[in-house]
């Protein structure tokens, strides 16, 4: 588990460059999860560290596999000095226990709902969970395990969230892309969404 999780923090270093701060957060029954801060110019990126040291079961399995199965860490990123987003780093690592916790798969075209803003304000208390990829590479692993993912987080306003449930996460992020949202406003309105 600690040897995985030094090759996860060491591609997320390669990818961002060196986090500036960390944060630790443990619930009972959990492995420790990490939330590492990564500035990067009038951006800064959140990674979450340990949501892969264990690979994600599936729920309807009578026992979890302790060596096969998807694996992933989140990666948020916000524009930085609009709102308070450092207080995201709680949220970020209950969003990275809940495979552990409630034993869900976070895969691309879920949604994940804090049911609170994911900070002081923040019009969003969801997020989409997006391909992985692009920012960060996934992580190849020895045989058999999985790679780990990399999954960027999108943040969802209440009525982004509902409209997804009904059209789905792909139609959602086409109204973005054809919108031009910018989905690192931390301050952003809903898009138009009729």
């Amino acid at each position: 588990m600690e040897e995985i999780l030094a090759l996860v923090e060491a591609r997320l270093c390669t990818a961002l460059g060196e986090p500036d701060a960390r944060a630790t957060v443990t619930f009972l029954g959990t492995d420790r999860i990490e939330v590492l801060r990564f500035p990067d110019g009038d951006v800064v990126r959140y990674a979450t560290l340990g949501m892969s040291a264990q690979p994600m079961a599936d729920p309807t399995s009578p026992l979890a596999d302790p060596v096969k199965g998807p694996r992933a860490e989140l990666v948020l990123s916000v524009r930085a000095g609009l709102a308070d987003t450092d207080q995201v780093l709680r949220p970020l690592a209950v969003l990275a226990a809940s495979p552990q916790v409630e034993g869900v798969i976070v895969a691309p075209g879920a949604s994940l709902d804090l049911g609170d803003p994911l900070w002081p304000s923040a019009p969003f208390s969801s997020v989409l969970v997006a391909e992985s990829g692009g920012l960060v590479e996934d992580l190849e692993l020895d045989e058999p395990m999985d790679p780990v993912r990399f999954l960027p987080l999108l943040p969802m306003t209440a009525n982004e969230a509902a409209w997804k449930r009904v059209r789905g996460g792909q139609e959602l992020q086409e109204r973005w892309l054809s919108h031009g949202t910018d989905l690192r406003d931390p301050l952003r309105t809903s898009v138009p969404l009729d």
